[in-house]
């Protein structure tokens, strides 16, 4: 192939054939470029990741001093160092050296597949390493895939999906760290010499207290639209670790991959281990420049259904928590119908015969319709829901049981425990984790969603919650001498449940929640709609932890509630019209009992969801352009969507702080089209007055130069007055 041809080709590679098997490997999307090395007979290595190269600088790149580093390292051979991965052969020898012997590419229409394969200089023992390059997107995913032929099993002891060197400068590092109800907080710090280990043990749930996605930004502190940024993101629903070792070299050495920690494989002669794969991508538009491809990719390749809109709804847990009855029911659907909203979700509480959910000390896997509180059952919900034109929904927690349960009381076998040992219990007391290895378990997993559906077909949406962590290690199904995959095979078996589900029900929307925001991963998100990005519901800390989840997950994926006042977790008041602008960022939805709201609040939130269903195009497929961070502690943190042909733009802007004479920074737009003309429009007005520059029609260009004068504080009456302000602008082209 002709360089030429090459270059017009996003995802092509360039290799060499047989003989002259020495040329380098150009891995492209739309804007970017990674270069490997893959002589045959000798290391595979990493030369180049960033913007997109000409013909001439690929054909001169190995002559400008770019990298030269195995771009898979393994143990053995040059100990000192970090290595992607380490084994143990079959006769003991704990060394490795691999060198390539083929390279292979195939493509289809959106990505192009590039193989490599490494064997080891004297065991029959392979590695073939993957690159996906997609065509309409930045973004390449990385794996590899391990197998040999020697006499007896290998030990693979350490087995990272990649390895991606990062020349060293004044690169910062931006992640996400937190913990129950205070999810995706972000932290942003310069890489400095030592190592950097991101990880989670979970073993159930990864991303509440940290995440398997990270930002380098390559030219200092890091900037939200300038500056050249590497994106990379784990997707895998497992124990995870990140490493970073700022070494005596030039360059930072990221590798990421499965947590080994207790979790050696012993890999079968002619078995295939996969790793996960490491989504990489680049941008020169900052952090923001990553995100709008990390979230269009999620969006087209990555998660379920991501090309439709998402429904307004109503959850139950805080407006009744555990208190489900036919009644109550009926009068949620009823209020939210009547807002506007299309969809009801009934929460825990409903299910249980012997051991009935009254509360979180029994019931799990007891999934039974509880008839006292619900007599006409499920098909009665669904009747009231079409009755007041609205679809319904279902909580289930098919990967829990309670020790206090018929399913317990049946297959104690079942859960994740040493046979030895008592097991720790988690959520009331009484709450155990299946083992998901076990075939028999996942056939029950997959049954609990099956007969719900089975039953009653006209179920819309599962909200699938998982609320303990593995603190027991042990399995009943697998084998003494490979318990050290207990935390491997419980993600296999999930996936593989997650799969059949997908594959019965390929339009039934599914909502992972996981004591919150526990499962924020791209590896879950094939088969899930959307994440609770947190069980805190509070409108201001809800500021901070979306704008970190913003950082690789898109609005359409982030599920984001109106909740009471006070909010049942801080037990802060907060105002209403504060409460929708934060919600309506995301995937509005309300977890309230509307009830008890006053005729007033239920207008507002009428008017805001009509709003909504106006922005929800923009909002939940437009690019994100993140402006003040509430982590610059300014007092204000401010954000904006923007639709593919920058007709329609929506600007969020929420006060954080309240201080007296407190002096807040003028936010300026960005992402406009410069010579297009923009109507100005507030939603969720609740001034006597409108602003100033209502109605009123500015180029792109004065927008992004100057932005708005936004006021403080709302004018209302007195009696109304309250320390809180926010404001949210839809931008409408005018031609």
């Amino acid at each position: 192939m002709k360089m030429k041809q090459f270059f017009l080709l996003a995802g092509a590679s360039i290799l060499a054939t047989n003989a002259l098997f020495a040329q380098n490997i150009c891995i492209s999307t739309p804007n970017t470029s990674l270069v490997l090395k893959a002589q045959k007979g000798g290391e595979l290595k990493y030369l180049y990741y960033g913007n997109k190269l000409s013909e001439t600088d690929f054909e001169n790149i190995e002559q400008a001093g770019n990298c030269n580093h195995n771009a898979y390292p393994v143990y053995g051979m040059n100990c000192p160092g970090e290595v992607a991965l380490s084994v143990k052969h079959a006769d003991g020898n704990m060394s490795t050296q691999m060198s390539v012997v083929d390279v292979d590419t195939y493509k289809d229409e959106q990505t192009t597949v590039t193989s490599i394969k490494l064997k080891d200089n004297v065991y029959p023992f392979y590695v073939d390493v993957y690159y996906k390059a997609y065509s309409d997107v930045d973004m390449i995913e990385t794996w590899t895939e391990i197998s040999h032929t020697e006499k007896k099993p290998v030990l693979l002891t350490q087995y990272s999906s990649a390895y991606l060197p990062i020349r060293r400068g004044n690169v910062w590092l931006s992640h996400l760290y937190g913990s129950w109800a205070n999810e995706g907080q972000l932290a942003q710090e310069p890489l400095e010499p030592g190592m950097t280990v991101i990880k989670n043990k979970d073993g159930v749930r990864n991303s509440h207290t940290s995440h398997s996605e990270v930002m380098f930004s390559l030219d200092g502190k890091p900037q939200e639209n300038k500056g050249r940024v590497i994106g990379a993101a784990l997707c895998y629903t497992g124990n995870y670790k990140l490493r970073i070792d700022t070494d005596d070299s030039d360059y930072h050495q990221f590798y990421a991959g499965i947590n080994e920690e207790n979790s050696s494989y012993s890999l079968d002669k002619k078995e295939v281990f996969k790793t996960p794969a490491l989504a990489i991508t680049y941008s020169n538009e900052g952090l923001s420049g990553v995100s709008r491809n990390f979230h269009k990719w999620g969006r087209m390749y990555k998660l379920a259904h991501g090309d439709k809109e998402r429904d307004i709804l109503l959850n139950s847990w805080e407006g009744v928590y555990f208190d489900i009855n036919q009644k109550g029911m009926d009068q949620m659907m009823e209020d939210i119908s009547s807002m506007g909203g299309e969809l009801f979700v009934m929460d825990d509480g409903w299910f249980g015969d012997k051991y009935p959910r009254n509360n979180d000390t029994s019931s799990l896997g007891d999934w039974v319709v509880d008839e006292k509180k619900l007599p006409e059952g499920i098909d009665g919900l669904i009747r009231d829901a079409k009755k007041h034109g609205i679809k319904f929904g279902i909580w289930i927690e098919p990967e829990m049981a309670n020790t206090t349960s018929e399913l317990y009381e049946k297959h104690p076998e079942w859960i994740i425990k040493s046979p030895q040992r008592e097991p720790v219990l988690g959520r009331g007391g009484t709450q155990v984790v299946l083992d998901l290895a076990n075939p028999e378990v996942q056939d029950f997993a997959f049954d609990i969603v099956d007969n719900l559906m089975t039953k009653h077909p006209e179920i819309a949406y599962i909200k699938w919650d998982a609320n303990m962590a593995i603190m027991n290690h042990g399995s009943n199904y697998l084998t003494k001498d490979n318990q050290s995959h207990m935390y491997i095979e419980y993600h296999k078996g999930f996936e593989k449940v997650c799969q059949r589900i997908r594959e019965k029900y390929p339009d039934l929307v599914i909502q992972a929640c996981a004591s919150g925001g526990g499962r924020a991963n791209y590896g879950y998100l094939p088969y899930f709609d959307e994440f609770w990005v947190s069980d805190n519901t509070d409108a201001l800390q809800r500021v901070y932890m979306q704008w970190g989840t913003s950082y690789f997950f898109p609005a359409i994926a982030m599920a984001s509630h109106i909740s009471a006042a006070p909010n049942h977790q801080t037990f802060r008041t907060i105002p209403l019209k504060y409460r929708i602008d934060v919600a309506m960022s995301g995937r509005l939805g309300m977890e309230i009992q509307p009830k008890n709201m006053t005729d007033e609040e239920k207008d507002l939130c009428r008017k805001a969801i009509a709003d909504y269903k106006k922005i929800r195009p923009v909002v939940q497929f437009g690019d994100i352009y993140r402006l003040i961070s509430p982590y610059d502690k300014l007092g204000v943190a401010s954000l904006m969507y923007i639709s593919d042909v920058k007709d329609k733009a929506v600007f969020y802007w929420w006060k954080t702080e309240h201080f007296v004479n407190q002096h807040l920074p003028r936010v300026t737009m960005a992402g406009l089209d410069p010579e297009k003309k923009y109507k100005v429009m507030e939603l969720n007005r609740i001034d006597n007055v409108p602003l100033e520059f209502e109605g009123k029609v500015f180029s792109g260009a004065y927008l992004m130069a100057n932005g708005l004068e936004i006021p403080y504080n709302h004018k209302v009456d007195y009696h109304k007055q309250n320390d809180y302000s926010s404001r949210v602008l839809y931008l409408e082209e005018v031609k």
